[in-house]
């Protein structure tokens, strides 16, 4: 049970986030979080002062709406208040309301009126004798802004109600939402985009933004549109009877209202088409977060009365949290098969766009310190559609005195390997690539490659069945499946002929080149002309495990971060077992022979477009051969391009640096010259 002191400080810190949030939202149009974040602080209060009524704070924002107008604007009191609208979230809740309402209209039929709960800035038209005199924001709904010269502009809507084929009344109030349709939104944002000019967040903020312009050339330099929703006065009276006629009473005299509205007889045909809704919602050419219920019958609106801040006859039945809150359980580390330590948040399991998310990925541990994510915090969790559940924001407001900050770990979870991370990489990863269980089938699947050790048969259906076998904790032990013979004659599929030929390809691949083993190694930035370099550097094999970091950084094509990465391989213990256990399987390769100075070393070539005597790798290999480093981009270190049939950008962009260029003839006469 709570203490009364710790209720009310729970109550007052509410009250303080609320109040902020509001003045953000209502006053400032820059709202710091969404409304469904809005709506979880603002029940979780409201359920604590149902628990604890007799704590009700004087201030509580649960008895008004919103925030303080800007002084910019003249104020303007409403004659009837603008009130806001309660929430339903799921049928349960919707049939709740139904109840209540039902049970304060018994032995009465009662229909709903289903509108589109437009995502935009609510305001109030006034009209006298059919001519628009004001415009007036919400604001805390007592008071709200005169905005008539912005609203003036807006294109859709009347300025002089039509008097065909209805009577024009003598006062008017229409309540009704401003918002700027998808379509409008995306373009305003590509024309600011093009002057260099900010671009808006969303729709709301950009009709928001544009109602609160002073210059009112501004706001009609906008793609506004203003749907009506509801009248609040009309004298006479209009004496129409229900909500749904009222609002094509509307259309009559000139006002748009939302693209779809219903009138449904029962509860069960409103959840319907909230599903409806729900599925044709990204096909709308407006924003919407939900749906707006209202008893249809303008006398049962009257029966049903008000709240303190809302009618008790609509609800607003809003669209599955897209972004919800709720708590970090723990942090661990997941190892991919890169070795990438990638950061997983295990949350308290939270319904976010009717999806259930107990993980979310936090990336790398420059996001975690970026956010200052730490075990036990609350944290707002964003989902839209399919995308990858993503933590939004983190809510320091409600931590824990005694919350730890994430750290990087020093060693991977897996395999205990150190854990690196270069300066200047956003990514660490484990150390024991060779070793490591989590990197096992890259590390496999790149051992045996065509490029490296070229173990002809060895595909993935392969080692999946190996690995369900447990035959293959490492590279190593490929070298030793030629003594589980009788294992492999029993996987499905395999018989006597295959299983030879497996064996036959790993013998023969004992014999390599000291530049396929370094490259098959899998030393994250080693690619074959890097490898190809090393081994013409060091000679041998144990040469290049004792060089330190400044031999690494002489090495042509070694930049420091490689450097690091090829010294942080060599000082994994793990690794050098692997090494150990490949040597002794018999792995070898030809003794170095003196190096000679070759005729390219050094210079940068490309191969581009299609040659029809040599496949574009046959091209790199004997230009490799004679020194050359073959990079797969122009740039004006590039010394010359080697272009084929439809060779494209490649070419273009070295004529216009003057690289020379040579086609495939010359080529041809090229290479002749050096390996004849």
């Amino acid at each position: 049970m709570l203490k009364n002191s710790d209720v009310i400080a729970q109550m007052r810190q509410l009250i303080q986030l609320i109040a902020k949030h509001n003045h953000a939202y209502y006053v400032m149009d820059q709202p710091s979080i969404s409304d469904n974040e809005y709506d979880q602080l603002f029940h979780q209060l409201k359920a604590l002062e149902q628990q604890y009524p007799e704590l009700l704070q004087p201030d509580t924002p649960t008895n008004k709406v919103g925030g303080q107008p800007l002084s910019k604007f003249q104020t303007v009191t409403h004659v009837v208040p603008m009130l806001s609208l309660g929430n339903v979230f799921n049928q349960e809740e919707l049939f709740a309301f139904a109840r209540r309402i039902e049970e304060r209209l018994p032995n009465q039929q009662v229909e709903y009126d289903v509108e589109l709960k437009l995502d935009g800035l609510a305001i109030s038209l006034w009209y006298e004798n059919g001519v628009l005199i004001r415009g007036v924001t919400r604001g805390d709904g007592e008071t709200g802004e005169d905005i008539s010269q912005n609203v003036k502009t807006i294109r859709n809507l009347p300025k002089y109600l039509s008097h065909n084929p209805v009577e024009i009344p003598q006062l008017l109030e229409v309540r009704g939402e401003v918002l700027m349709p998808k379509l409008g939104f995306e373009r305003l944002n590509a024309a600011n985009e093009a002057k260099g000019e900010k671009t808006f967040a969303n729709p709301r903020n950009a009709a928001a933004g544009s109602l609160r312009q002073l210059d009112p050339n501004i706001a009609a330099s906008r793609p506004l549109a203003f749907y009506a929703y509801g009248i609040a006065q009309c004298e006479p009276h209009h004496g129409l009877a229900s909500m749904h006629e009222s609002l094509h009473w509307l259309t009559q005299l000139g006002f748009e209202i939302a693209e779809r509205q219903f009138l449904c007889s029962s509860i069960q045909e409103v959840q319907q088409r909230y599903e409806q809704i729900q599925q044709e919602r990204p096909n709308l050419s407006v924003e919407i977060d939900g749906m707006v219920i209202k008893v249809d019958d303008l006398k049962q609106q009257q029966q049903l009365g008000f709240l303190s801040r809302e009618p008790r006859w609509a609800t607003a039945y809003k669209f599955p949290a897209e972004i919800a809150r709720t708590t970090v359980e723990n942090i661990d580390w997941q190892v991919g098969r890169t070795g990438t330590l990638t950061p997983v948040a295990r949350l308290q399991p939270v319904l976010v766009g009717g999806v259930t998310v107990s993980n979310v990925t936090l990336h790398n541990i420059g996001e975690i310190h970026r956010l200052d994510v730490r075990v036990g915090d609350q944290v707002s969790v964003y989902r839209s559609g399919d995308v990858i559940p993503k933590v939004e924001r983190v809510w320091p407001e409600f931590r824990s005195a005694d919350a730890q900050i994430v750290q990087l770990p020093e060693n991977c979870p897996v395999c205990s390997s150190p854990v690196v991370m270069p300066e200047g990489e956003a990514l660490a990863r484990c150390s024991g690539g060779l070793y490591c269980a989590a990197q096992r089938i890259e590390a496999i699947r790149h051992f045996v490659s065509r490029k490296a050790l070229d173990i002809e048969g060895l595909g993935d259906r392969w080692v999946e069945s190996l690995l369900h076998l447990d035959l293959l904790k490492d590279v190593a032990d490929i070298y030793h499946l030629h003594e589980h013979r009788d294992t492999l004659l029993g996987i499905e599929k395999m018989g006597e002929k295959s299983v030879q030929n497996l064996i036959d390809a790993i013998e023969n691949s004992k014999k390599t080149t000291l530049a396929r083993f370094i490259y098959a190694l899998g030393i994250r930035g080693v690619g074959e002309t890097t490898a190809r370099m090393l081994a013409n550097t060091f000679q041998t094999l144990e040469a290049l495990k004792l060089a330190d970091i400044e031999a690494l950084k002489k090495t042509p094509d070694v930049g420091d971060i490689t450097a690091e990465w090829i010294l942080d391989f060599f000082l994994a213990p793990h690794n050098l077992e692997v090494l150990d256990r490949l040597l002794a399987a018999g792995i070898h390769w030809d003794a170095p022979t003196a190096p000679t100075r070759q005729p390219l070393n050094g210079e940068s070539w490309v191969v581009t477009g299609t040659l029809s005597t040599m496949g574009r790798d046959d091209a790199t290999q004997r230009l490799q051969a004679l020194g050359a480093r073959v990079s797969g981009s122009v740039s004006s270190k590039t010394k010359c391009v080697v272009a084929g049939e439809k060779a494209g950008s490649k070419l273009d962009k070295a004529e216009k640096l003057d690289i020379p260029v040579m086609n495939e003839q010359e080529f041809l006469e090229f290479l002749a010259q050096y390996e004849n």
